[in-house]
């Protein structure tokens, strides 16, 4: 369904409330903190635990530690060349004990696990129906005719031996940095689970068993089914840990779904391989992490995608696993427990995916995923969609466009990002938007999610939201992260609109810009926001800001006394003013903090867009200094620029344009063009395009105003 590891219209409501009814647990429980209020009393009576526990290893000496820490032990051993009295060797004992065991947590509620048990079917079930009910898959082939391509294309993968993965391809990350040669490679032989699984459900005549089976042995034999960019210090590519990320948890809802669709047209030997597989890399490190017995894996409370991805997968994979009813409901109770730290982190609360538009169709259109397999496994009794925090998220896809299909490339994003249409489809029913009908996406995503969307009832339940669409055609403004989109109007002669980014420079995924701006024309971005860079081991990490593309050299922002914007939340836009007419969306925007640059006494950026039948943006920078400092202001496109006269320019790309005028105070300029080398997401390259004062200044203004170049 929806955006998966395959790939990656606004003016809605301000107020949005869910009226829907949900689980009764969510009425006692903020959506924010429903693992913190269970908490503390668990970790209290651990702690009383361990204390006692160290009480015996000062009394009694310190067998405890040689059998229960590796860790405590190793570190232990390290230090006993200090010549120690046996006492102080015991009381370090102790507080290695309590530094290396496992993070204390609150267990699965067991009276909640018993009552979603009591909600569930007495055997697992995943998404679909199997394959013996051929009247639903001849069903979903009437309602899908797309569905027969597939045949052709597994009959040609069937023909082509397995792509190789050897080691040395996954220890290209840890040389090189290079993750895309692997996961190429990867998703060639990942893609071929679903791709014989459709194609022998529509075609049921047994010709792509063999080849799926041997898919499937030569997957599970692989070392590891974490990304080499997820094993950084070769943990799981050796063997030494057993970790969850994005594409394992994938993976394991990918091999749960054949399992549960072909069941015994499986062989057993292949059957018993998925399920020791899904045991041994999944449900097993799942539940010791889940239960104390390792500690949690970072994304549980990451506040991002991750969050999202790996519990729908591995809530999943556990729903068409197990047939035990109590074990589905631990996992279900499980994913109720950690999935708000998705929606509390990736969202500001006016719905703002501060991860980007790629990253809400990839983490959004999982945490529906999970919701609608949940709520089909419960026969509707849980809904995590209808949680009054998620109503504001999905409906970040309408309002992330800017104009005519052009949607903000803020972030780590691919500036031809758009809404996934199967996401935006269930989004539309669920929450009854009354658009038209989005055409699902076409059979060519993860078997988990594609079935998904094949079997979709078609009397999905409606979340009843407050909302109104009446700025959807002259602004979206997302007040609580200081990003404002205003577009021309209804009936405007012109197809001019721009995005606006204030917030910070701290966010996950986020790059240095705030203060930063798009300009569209038509259905061309001509002033760009580039989006993000080829992802590689420096893209995140201590290097990242090195990227052109994604430090503020590679956005629409000043440079001030030469220097770029710094990093981190402290880098931030506070919004000054706002003024949102018809006529006219004006905001101002203080930039200082954002500078590390002493002697910034004052650095106000305004934006004004004029609506109507000479329509422009007009951006002005008003800054001021201790002592004389230079100034530069800054554009960025994809396109060509010609200089018109003394104080004027146009910016062409792909048809459209735009002409800036530039009023300095009649201080003299220069226009500094500089080609950013670096490989982005849409592999165009972005020019700086710097409109630099020529001497340097204690106080002043730059003006820009852009205007749309039209044929008329």
């Amino acid at each position: 369904m929806f955006q998966t590891s395959k790939q990656i219209k606004s003016g809605c409501a301000n107020k949005t409330a869910v009226n829907a009814p949900y689980s009764r647990r969510f009425a006692t429980l903020s959506d924010a903190q429903p693992a913190r209020q269970h908490l503390d009393g668990g970790v209290f009576s651990i702690v009383l635990m361990k204390l006692s526990l160290c009480f015996r290893v000062l009394v009694a000496g310190n067998p405890y530690l040689k059998s229960n820490r590796r860790a405590a032990a190793g570190v232990f051993s390290s230090i006993r060349f200090f010549v120690m009295k046996p006492f102080f060797s015991r009381l370090a004992a102790c507080f290695l004990l309590l530094a290396f065991s496992p993070v204390a947590r609150a267990a699965i509620d067991p009276a909640s696990v018993k009552e979603i048990a009591a909600m569930l079917q007495p055997h697992a079930a995943g998404f679909g129906r199997p394959i013996t009910d051929r009247a639903a898959w001849d069903e979903a082939l009437a309602n899908h005719p797309e569905l027969t391509n597939i045949i052709a294309l597994a009959a040609g993968d069937a023909k082509k031996p397995l792509p190789t993965q050897p080691d040395s391809l996954f220890l290209e990350f840890s040389r090189d940095g290079n993750r895309s040669h692997w996961q190429d490679v990867a998703s060639s032989r990942r893609s071929r689970i679903e791709v014989f699984t459709l194609a022998e459900c529509v075609e049921n005549k047994g010709r792509f068993i063999e080849p799926l089976e041997n898919t499937i042995a030569a997957i599970c034999a692989e070392r590891t089914w974490v990304l080499p960019a997820h094993d950084g210090k070769l943990q799981n590519f050796y063997g030494k840990s057993i970790d969850i990320e994005l594409d394992s948890s994938y993976l394991a809802a990918e091999l749960a779904t054949v399992n549960y669709l072909l069941g015994d047209r499986l062989s057993p030997d292949t059957r018993a391989l998925i399920h020791e597989n899904l045991e041994r890399r999944i449900f097993g490190p799942y539940r010791d992490a889940m239960n104390g017995n390792r500690p949690e894996f970072w994304w549980m409370h990451g506040g991002n995608n991750w969050d999202a991805v790996c519990l729908c997968g591995v809530t999943g994979a556990a729903l068409a696993t197990f047939d035990s009813p109590e074990e589905r409901a631990w996992y279900i109770a499980a994913a109720e427990k950690y999935i708000g730290s998705y929606l509390d982190g990736g969202f500001t609360p006016d719905g703002y995916c501060v991860e980007g538009l790629g990253y809400w169709n990839y983490g959004f259109g999982h945490f529906a995923l999970l919701s609608e397999n949940i709520r089909e496994a419960t026969g509707g009794q849980i809904d995590l969609l209808a949680r009054p925090r998620a109503a504001q998220p999905a409906l970040f896809g309408l309002r992330s466009e800017i104009f005519d299909g052009v949607h903000t490339s803020i972030a780590d994003c691919n500036p031809s990002n758009a809404p996934s249409p199967s996401l935006m489809d269930y989004l539309n029913h669920r929450f009854a938007f009354g658009l038209p009908p989005w055409h699902a996406a076409k059979i060519n995503d993860t078997l988990y999610s594609e079935i998904e969307m094949l079997f979709r009832p078609a009397d999905l339940p409606v979340i009843s939201v407050e909302k109104s669409f009446a700025d959807q055609t002259w602004r979206a403004w997302f007040s609580d992260s200081g990003v404002l989109i205003c577009r021309p109007g209804p009936g405007a002669p012109t197809p001019f609109a721009v995005a606006i980014k204030g917030g910070n420079n701290g966010v996950n995924h986020g790059h240095a810009d705030v203060g930063s701006f798009s300009v569209v024309v038509g259905s061309n971005m001509v002033i760009c926001d580039p989006g993000g860079e080829v992802y590689t081991a420096r893209t995140f990490g201590p290097h990242r800001f090195e990227s052109e593309v994604l430090n503020s050299f590679g956005h629409a922002v000043p440079l001030i006394a030469g220097k770029l914007q710094r990093t981190g939340r402290q880098a931030r836009a506070e919004v000054l003013e706002t003024n949102f007419m018809n006529e006219a969306d004006s905001i101002v925007f203080d930039l200082r903090s954002a500078y590390p640059v002493e002697g910034l006494q004052k650095l106000e950026r305004s934006f004004t867009y004029q609506r109507g039948a000479s329509p422009s943006l007009t951006v002005r920078d008003e800054v001021a200094f201790a002592a004389p400092e230079s100034f530069e202001s800054t554009l960025i496109t994809w396109g060509e620029v010609t200089r018109l006269g003394e104080n004027e320019f146009e910016i062409s790309d792909r048809g459209s344009a735009v002409k800036v005028e530039v009023d300095t105070q009649g201080r003299s300029f220069h226009l500094n063009e500089v080609k950013i080398n670096e490989d982005t997401e849409n592999h165009r390259i972005p020019i700086h395009v710097g409109i630099v004062l020529d001497d340097k200044i204690s106080a002043g203004t730059v003006t820009l105003k852009i205007s749309p170049v039209t044929n008329n």
